[in-house]
């Protein structure tokens, strides 16, 4: 029997566990996750904060047995090392795990800013069950909340925290919102969209340094502590944020949603090799046989922009961990690859970005943009392939760019009759994809 030990317990732990035990149904499998929740999903928080689900609607698989209907060990504790020469592991509840093959899926962990005042009750990020428990006993209807960061997971927090009626101030460094995902037309589009809204939005801006207001009038953490019983000492005033642009704001509660970066800080001195994540091959395997990485600290190939990204989106997680899985196994299975794939609803408005939204030096691009309509259409393209794409309000042709992008469709003439009129997407996609579709079936048939 062979024993497969998976660091984490996201979502690319768990699926790759459970492929793992349908292909080997005598294998002895291992799940080590740092929480003390049963295993969930991240990106159910924000349903969570809104109210649509409690926290059980959060947790990737609803039995209260299913891991042990499985025959998959559960072991709650936190990676410190890990020895590839040894094949072991090593756990800060003093454990060490022996494997045979092992499974990095750690995925993200937030970025925290060097801040003065990060530490003040009141502060906190919003990336664990622990931070969305206090955020909810915080963000009640009129509290003043600031959050620092307008990135794509800043905003979809920020849906959450507009739907549970407080007084929503953002703080984004960056000349625009969402700026790893738009360019300024796009992403000023977006700032005015939620400043209609009500949203405080402050671009190009840092948050300098925070502290604990002593003010007679207590803020709403003050309140909440003297209901306790904390004293007034204890309880203290409003946070005071100082900003960039000379502004000093008052918060009840300050979010950090400054980005994330893969957890792989045990892997120093592994001999496992990592860039901005562990490097992987095809097979997911890095350059240590037997160990493999999936999920948001995996680095795997983009096949659009040709070069390996770390790409942390759900979909690319589930799929990764399923090839890994089988690889393991001893099954050789390819990963397609991976591809930017960002589809984002801020308070209503949606927008996306798909492949190199940016552009190549030699590439051409055609652009859509109505601003009255709070609509816009970016097209990018490398000879006759569209590389990459992103819009806003424009949502009858996500599924069509998205697949023109990932397919690496080639276009032909309908290139340069995008240029002219980007809207013609689907009549480009059902000729120019489906026509290679026949093509590539017609050559497998004669392979045959």
């Amino acid at each position: 029997m062979t024993h497969h030990v998976i660091l984490g317990a996201g979502p690319a732990g768990v699926i790759a566990a459970e492929t793992l035990r349908k292909h080997a149904p005598a294998d002895t499998i291992t799940l080590v996750g740092d929480e003390p929740d049963a295993p969930y999903s991240r990106m159910a928080i924000p349903y969570l904060l809104i109210g649509n689900i409690e926290e059980q609607g959060t947790y990737l698989r609803k039995s209260a047995t299913h891991f042990d209907d499985l025959r998959i060990t559960q072991v709650k504790a936190k990676v410190t090392r890990v020895d590839a020469a040894g094949k072991t592991v090593h756990l800060d509840n003093g454990q060490s795990m022996a494997f045979d093959k092992l499974l990095i899926a750690t995925g993200s962990q937030p970025v925290r800013p060097p801040i003065a005042g990060m530490d003040l009750p009141g502060v906190h990020p919003c990336w664990t069950l622990e931070d969305a428990r206090a955020i909810q006993a915080l963000a009640k209807p009129g509290a003043r909340v600031l959050q620092m960061g307008a990135g794509f997971i800043g905003c979809i927090i920020m849906e959450a925290l507009a739907a549970r009626g407080v007084k929503l101030s953002v703080v984004e460094m960056g000349d625009r919102m969402v700026p790893r995902m738009m360019g300024p037309v796009a992403g000023g589009m977006i700032r005015d969209w939620c400043e209609a809204k009500g949203v405080q939005v402050f671009t190009g801006t840092k948050v300098e340094a925070i502290s604990q207001g002593a003010g007679s009038e207590k803020g709403l953490l003050g309140k909440l502590a003297s209901a306790v019983g904390l004293g007034s000492d204890e309880a203290g005033g409003p946070l005071q944020v100082r900003l960039s642009n000379g502004q000093t704001v008052e918060a009840d509660l300050v979010i950090s949603a400054t980005g994330v970066r893969p957890a792989i800080g045990f892997l120093k001195d592994s001999g496992i090799t990592c860039l901005q994540g562990v490097l992987t091959d095809q097979h997911l395997q890095t350059n240590v046989p037997g160990i493999y990485a999936a999920g948001d600290c995996a680095e795997a190939f983009d096949m659009v922009s040709g070069k390996t990204i770390v790409s942390a989106i759900q979909p690319n997680a589930a799929e990764q961990a399923r090839v890994a899985a089988l690889n393991m196994l001893g099954q050789k299975t390819e990963l397609k690859g991976v591809t930017q794939i960002n589809v984002l609803d801020t308070l209503g408005l949606i927008s996306t970005s798909f492949g190199n939204w940016e552009g190549v030096a030699d590439g051409q691009s055609a652009v859509l943009t109505d601003k009255a309509a709070g609509r816009h259409l970016s097209l990018q393209f490398k000879d006759d392939v569209m590389i990459g794409c992103n819009s806003v309000g424009w949502t009858e042709h996500v599924g069509v760019m998205r697949g023109l992008v990932e397919g690496q469709v080639r276009l032909g003439d309908w290139k340069d009759r995008l240029m002219h009129d980007p809207t013609k997407l689907v009549d480009a996609y059902l000729d120019c994809a489906q026509g290679q579709g026949r093509w590539s079936g017609a050559q497998d048939a004669r392979r045959r």
